[in-house]
């Protein structure tokens, strides 16, 4: 059956869609994430969610894992720059019990000032850990030179300096702006949608409306960066200009980039990899940060050969604006058919698909009308597309003995 969508009075946006399954999957996103974190205290978003779980309502930490356990809930959850996430999976006689847990978690957490030390201690850990590894470090240079002083720019984890002062009474006050508005709940199970819709209201009804302001983005793009590094290896990354979710080449931008970088028979991997042994690793694809899309593409080569890599890749994105061939946009059509499919038959991937939806489109998209508008488009429509798709001037970080030059390598094609 088709989803149902209807927003509360709080503010809460639910959606449900009803299966012949014994299960359910529910996925909750809340507008807050690592963007949204106070300036001089980056990283409490994803602490605050971490501190959530050391108690809530009437349950200890470890009873409330039990809890869940009893249920045979299985759950996820976590941050990213734009929300925080809550899911979980479970038999559909336990659907109601599993989302009064988490309306405890959410509603009436503990947050126990004496768990917090040994929480910031973990944080600071992933932020060591993120140094030694070159992709990682390379990500972190490559958000901080394209999304500037904003937000988006520092990890989740925060910054060594952010870190130190967060204190129990600024962390409770980033958990006092969760609430319903502009959050989403969305639930696949075999229930009635009406009992759903009454289930959420009872548990979230009466809910705070949350601080829902989006944190504004503005790429900076055409700028560079290099980072010394290993002098065996050289890691590069470059952002351009992409398609706006709302856009309708949306699908067909990401048909075009399953050609360009979409398996063993992409141009990339053929170009970089199988033609020329030039990269341990090559790949391109869609990034989608505060509504706007980029393009990314990353490459990890040796010093000698990465200048090559830039080269080749650079030119691999000219000539994929040229247009793409009648065998490779099958491949990539199908390609793109087949992910759609399998993405929406499991229940979990479809609860979590929805609540995407409704934040990125405002709309839950059916998978049937997604069928249906991957098999409209045509050669000539991406072709079209390509031809007018301008990526803008790129950025490019780099991370080796030697930096890397965009002008320079654009040259050598």
């Amino acid at each position: 059956m088709p989803a149902q969508t209807r927003t509360l009075a709080s503010g809460l946006t639910v959606a449900f869609e009803r299966r012949a399954t014994p299960g359910f999957s529910f996925h909750l996103r809340l507008p807050l994430g690592s963007a949204h974190d106070p300036a001089g205290q980056e990283g409490t978003a994803g602490l605050v969610e971490e501190w959530l779980y050391k108690g809530a309502g009437a349950f200890s930490a470890r009873q409330f894992q039990d809890a869940l356990d009893d249920l045979g809930v299985r759950r996820g959850g976590g941050i990213d720059a734009e929300a925080t996430y809550f899911s979980g999976s479970g038999l559909n006689e336990d659907l109601s019990g599993a989302l009064r847990l988490y309306a405890d978690l959410l509603r009436r957490p503990h947050l126990p000032a004496g768990e917090l030390p040994v929480l910031l201690d973990l944080a600071r850990q992933d932020l060591e850990s993120s140094q030694d590894n070159p992709a990682e470090r390379l990500g972190l240079e490559a958000r901080r030179m394209v999304f500037g002083t904003s937000g988006y720019a520092h990890p989740t984890s925060g910054t060594v300096q952010g870190l130190s002062q967060i204190t129990p009474d600024t962390a409770r006050a980033f958990w006092q702006r969760y609430g319903a508005g502009g959050s989403i709940l969305s639930v696949v199970a075999d229930t009635q949608a009406e009992a759903v819709f009454d289930l959420a209201d009872e548990l979230f009804g009466d809910w705070q409306t949350a601080d829902t302001e989006p944190v504004p983005l503005t790429p900076m793009l055409g700028t560079t960066s290099h980072l010394k590094g290993d002098s065996q290896q050289t890691h590069f990354t470059f952002t351009g200009r992409g398609i706006s979710p709302l856009s309708p080449d949306w699908l067909a931008w990401h048909l075009s980039l399953t050609a360009l970088s979409g398996g063993s028979a992409s141009r990339l991997f053929q170009a970089v990899r199988e033609d020329r042994g030039l990269a341990y690793s090559v790949h391109a694809g869609p990034q989608v940060v505060g509504g706007v899309g980029l393009i990314s593409g990353y490459a990890a080569s040796t010093p000698q050969r990465a200048p090559e890599t830039l080269s080749v890749m650079l030119g691999e994105l000219r000539r994929w604006q040229a247009g793409l061939e009648g065998a490779e946009f099958d491949r990539a059509k199908n390609a793109l058919m087949a992910s759609t499919v399998f993405g929406s038959e499991s229940i979990r991937a479809r609860s979590g698909g929805m609540a995407r939806d409704l934040a990125v489109f405002g709309r839950v998209r059916e998978a049937s009308e997604m069928r249906t508008e991957i098999a409209e488009l045509t050669l000539e429509r991406v072709n079209t597309f390509l031809s007018g798709y301008d990526l803008g001037e790129l950025s490019l970080a780099s991370l080796g003995p030697v930096p890397l030059s965009l002008k320079a390598e654009a040259a050598h094609v």
